[in-house]
C-alpha cells in the first residue's frame, strides 16, 4: 500500500487500525532496506506524519557520559519541529528529569493530553500542548526513548501509543544490528592489530639458536592467544662473546610489542657500541623514560656470554631472577636485580657475575611461566618451576624447553598460557 494514497484519500481522524498497521508495515519494510542507522532515522521520521501526525518529534539515545553525578545523556538522532537548536537544549536533559528522562529511567511510556498541567513537562516547544513518549527497548535495556509533541490537547491516545512502541521496536532491532555490525567490526580491527602485532613480536626473534662453543644453548617463547611483550635476542659481538637478552614489556598487543621493537634497536645500538651492561641499560632506560608513557616499562636482563672464560657479566632491570642450577643438582635464584627500564630517568644499573663450571645450567625466563595458574587460581610458582627444570637436566637445552613447557601445560590444563611464557637456556658443556 502507498502511504501517499492512504494519506490523500483517508483523512488521519478516519484511518482504521488496518490501514494504520499497514501503514505501519509499510515504513517498517522501507527501514529494513537499510542498515544505515541515521538514514533509518529520518526515514522513520520523515514518513512517520502519516501514521501518527505530529508538530514536533525526536528520537533519542542514551549514552554514556563522563560526569560520575550524571554518568548517561540524551543525544538527540533526528529532530523534527523545534525553531531553535536542540544542541541548547541536549545538555539538559538528564536521566528521570522531563518526559523523556522519566521514559529512559522507567522504561514506562507517557501520554499527556494538557502538559501545561504536568509538572513533569520540560518546555522545550512553547506551542506544545499534548505529548508522547515511547521508550526505545533493546534486549530488556531502555537505550532511548521516541517523543511526539502536538499544539492541539488531547492528541494521543493508546492506540496512537501501541502504533508507536511497535515502530520503536523496528527502530530498536536497526539500532542493535548497527551496534553489533560496529562490534563486528571492531572485532576484526582488534584481530588485524594483534596479528600484525604477533607478526611484528615474532619477526624480532632470532630464527635459529646459537652455536657456541662449550655452550647449549636454546630460547623459546610460547604465545598466549593474544600478543603481550615477550622479547628474547642473542647477538654475536666477538666469535666467542654473546649479548644474551630477556624481556617483558607491561602490557600487550600492539604497543607492547612496538615497546620491544624500541628495546631491541637500542641494545642492539649499545652492543655494536661496546656499551658494558650496566651502561646499556642506563641508556636504553632514559631512551624509554624520554619517549614513552608514565604507565609503559619494561623488565629485562642483559648480559654478555664470554665463551672462553665461561663468565656471564649481567645487568637485571626488575626482572625475574635467573635459576642457576649446578652439576650435582643443588641450584638458587639469582637475587640481584634494579628497577625496571623506564620507570624513571638516571636509573644507575649494577652488573653481576657468573662463572660457569662444566655441567652448569642457567636458565632465564619471564613470569608467563611462573604465575601460570591452574583453574583453582593456584599458581606455578618457582618451587614447581624447578622441580621441572631439575625433572629434564640431563636433555639437550631445547628438549629442556619442551619438557618445561608440557610440566606447565599438565599444571594449567590449559592450552594457552595467560601470558606468554619465555624460557632462554644457557648449558655449560
Amino acid at each position: 500500500m502507498d502511504l501517499t494514497q492512504v494519506k490523500s484519500s483517508t483523512p488521519d481522524s478516519m484511518l482504521s487500525l488496518v490501514d494504520k498497521l499497514h501503514m505501519l508495515m509499510d515504513i517498517t519494510i522501507k527501514i529494513s532496506r537499510t542498515t544505515d542507522v541515521e538514514e533509518v532515522l529520518n526515514l522513520v521520521m520523515d514518513t512517520l506524519g502519516s501514521l501518527l501526525p505530529y508538530d514536533a518529534a525526536g528520537i533519542y539515545l542514551i549514552e554514556p557520559a563522563e560526569d560520575e553525578e550524571n554518568p548517561y545523556v540524551f543525544k538527540s538522532k533526528v529532530i523534527r519541529g523545534y525553531e531553535i537548536s536542540f544542541e541548547l537544549i541536549e545538555p539538559r536533559l538528564k536521566m528521570g528529569e522531563g518526559f523523556i528522562g522519566l521514559v529512559a529511567q522507567t522504561g514506562k511510556p507517557i501520554i499527556c493530553g494538557d502538559v501545561t498541567k504536568d509538572p513533569r513537562y520540560f518546555a522545550a516547544r512553547k506551542r506544545t500542548r499534548s505529548e508522547l513518549v515511547a521508550p526505545i527497548i533493546s534486549n530488556d535495556k531502555v537505550i532511548g526513548a521516541f517523543d511526539l509533541e502536538s499544539d492541539q490537547l488531547d492528541a494521543y491516545h493508546e492506540d496512537d501509543l501501541a502504533m508507536l512502541q511497535l515502530l520503536a521496536s523496528q527502530v530498536a532491532i536497526i539500532i542493535e544490528k548497527d551496534r553489533l555490525l560496529d562490534q563486528a567490526l571492531e572485532k576484526k580491527r582488534i584481530e588485524a592489530q594483534l596479528e600484525l602485532a604477533r607478526t611484528v613480536q615474532l619477526e624480532l626473534l632470532p630464527d635459529h639458536d646459537p652455536d657456541f662453543e662449550n655452550f647449549d644453548i636454546s630460547a623459546y617463547i610460547f604465545p598466549t592467544e593474544d600478543v603481550s611483550g615477550d622479547y628474547y635476542d642473542w647477538v654475536s659481538i666477538f666469535e666467542d662473546q654473546i649479548g644474551i637478552v630477556v624481556a617483558d614489556a607491561v602490557g600487550k598487543g600492539m604497543p607492547a610489542a612496538l615497546l620491544m621493537s624500541f628495546l631491541r634497536a637500542s641494545l642492539r645500538a649499545g652492543m655494536q657500541v661496546g656499551y658494558a651492561p650496566h651502561v646499556a641499560m642506563s641508556v636504553v632506560n632514559n631512551l624509554l623514560w624520554d619517549s614513552t608513557d608514565d604507565h609503559q616499562f619494561i623488565t629485562a636482563i642483559y648480559g654478555i656470554l664470554d665463551g672462553t672464560n665461561r663468565t656471564f657479566v649481567f645487568s637485571n632491570a626488575g626482572h625475574n631472577p635467573p635459576m642457576l642450577i649446578g652439576a650435582s643438582g643443588d641450584y638458587k635464584y639469582v637475587e640481584y636485580g634494579d628497577l625496571p627500564l623506564g620507570m624513571f630517568r638516571d636509573i644507575r644499573y649494577h652488573q653481576h657475575f657468573i662463572r660457569f663450571r662444566p655441567g652448569q645450567v642457567m636458565v632465564v625466563y619471564t613470569d608467563g611461566i611462573t604465575e601460570a595458574t591452574n583453574e583453582a587460581g593456584e599458581e606455578f610458582g618457582r618451587e614447581r618451576f624447578a622441580a621441572a627444570v631439575l625433572e629434564c637436566i640431563d636433555l639437550p637445552a631445547k628438549k629442556m624447553i619442551d619438557h618445561i613447557r608440557k610440566a606447565v601445560a599438565d599444571f594449567t590444563e590449559r592450552k594457552f598460557l595467560d601470558d606468554d611464557g619465555t624460557l632462554f637456556i644457557v648449558k655449560s658443556l
